[in-house]
């Protein structure tokens, strides 16, 4: 039977949830293998409306947990088809097991997670600790600012992870109900300039292909695991993002919407830089901008790629830079936070003499206000002016009780 096509506005208005939803329904998704959590439910319940009136030609399963969501995904993908998910937080945790198996197997699933923090203590609002989790599971992950984002990067993200030059899975980020549940306009594409730019799935290495038997799920042990792990971290490291840029550059030639692998506001002569993700982007820039009406130049700089990591995009933006401040939005439990550390390995046999920072913020959904901002990049001046960092390396912004700071 045929789908139905939906009849879309140019622009319409839809929160973070609604336009990942929208893109999977215009992806034509074969299976959807799903558990609902807070506050990613809605991707996959939106789905699953679409396929009850008939405008997705798939199958949508419905499991006993999150672990069982993208094992469920891992066999549909193993088995030939397009295959998506979304999930939060707790949800992510444990699928972390499976996240291994999907890269391992080399299966182009995509994941859509709203960023959540994790217990304990219980909380259903947004901060990075999932996101951070992640970072070493072997997927590709990109980072949505706003539901635009959220729908541009589902198509984006298919069509790098099914290139079979890559034939990675890749995941989708969002900030959990600051991008997940605030509605905004939506530039659209229609449903089949949408399917025609990620293009029909073509199989590789199709476990129900019995022409060309392949096998799924072997073990390696020390004979062959090193090399295997070896070459999926070369290939990440090495042809992913230059795949990433070409399919950015593709979008734009369709919609008029550039997406960049790192993405700079105000840095060709920023003296301070603010180095984030998420939706904080949009606030320090416009925190920026006023910073530079009081004379500080100030920039910031938002990783649209966590993972690869982008090493020399990084080096590239903050070579001229002065003083850096590295958002962490995830508890690092003892150490320095996951940005900070990547961006001092990133800088560190560089020319570059910048003070670097950092601060950890909006643990499970505390607001980054934008006196924080202007707070942050005062000192950061401040650090300038002295040669030195006359702060600890490390600060909670924030956080209620005595001041808090580490290093």
């Amino acid at each position: 039977m045929a789908f139905d096509k939906m009849e879309l506005k140019d622009i319409e208005v839809w929160d973070g949830n609604f336009a990942a939803a929208q893109a999977m329904r215009q992806c034509q998704i074969d299976v959807v293998s799903a558990y609902p959590i807070t506050p990613s439910t809605p991707i996959v319940e939106g789905y699953a409306k679409f396929l009850a009136d008939n405008y997705v030609e798939g199958e949508f399963v419905m499991v006993e947990s999150e672990h069982a969501a993208m094992s469920g995904c891992i066999g549909a993908s193993a088995a030939g088809g397009r295959v998506a998910t979304a999930t939060s937080s707790q949800g992510f945790a444990l699928m972390v097991e499976t996240l291994y198996q999907a890269s391992g197997m080399r299966l182009p699933i995509i994941l859509n997670v709203v960023n959540r923090a994790l217990a304990a203590p219980l909380n259903v609002n947004g901060d990075h600790s999932d996101m951070y989790l992640g970072r070493d599971s072997g997927w590709i992950q990109f980072d949505a600012y706003c539901p635009q984002d959220a729908y541009d990067l589902n198509f984006i993200a298919f069509k790098v992870a099914e290139d079979h030059d890559i034939r990675l899975p890749a995941m989708v980020h969002q900030d959990g109900f600051m991008t997940s549940h605030t509605a905004q306009g939506v530039h659209t594409l229609d449903d089949d300039t949408a399917y025609n730019f990620v293009g029909d799935f073509k199989p590789m290495n199709d476990m129900l292909d019995f022409e060309h038997p392949v096998t799924h799920g072997v073990q390696t042990e020390e004979d062959w695991h090193f090399e295997h792990k070896a070459r999926q971290h070369n290939d990440l490291m090495t042809k992913v993002l230059p795949k990433i840029q070409t399919v950015f550059d593709d979008f734009e030639k369709l919609t008029g919407r550039k997406y960049n692998i790192v993405e700079k506001y105000d840095m060709d002569d920023a003296d301070v830089a603010v180095v984030c993700m998420g939706t904080s982007v949009e606030t320090a820039r416009e925190v920026a901008l006023e910073m530079r009406e009081k004379g500080i130049k100030a920039g910031v700089v938002g990783l649209r790629v966590v993972r690869p990591f982008p090493f020399f995009e990084i080096q590239e933006a903050l070579k001229e830079v002065k003083a850096i401040a590295a958002l962490d939005r995830s508890s690092p439990n003892g150490a320095p936070g996951m940005l900070f550390n990547e961006i001092a390995g990133t800088l560190f046999n560089t020319d570059t003499k910048a003070l670097l920072s950092g601060y950890v913020y909006g643990l499970g959904g505390r607001d980054l206000t934008k006196k924080h901002l202007v707070d942050l990049y005062t000192e950061l001046q401040a650090n300038v002016d002295a040669g030195k960092v006359t702060t600890p390396l490390q600060q909670f912004i924030g956080v209620r009780g005595p001041k808090l700071q580490f290093l």
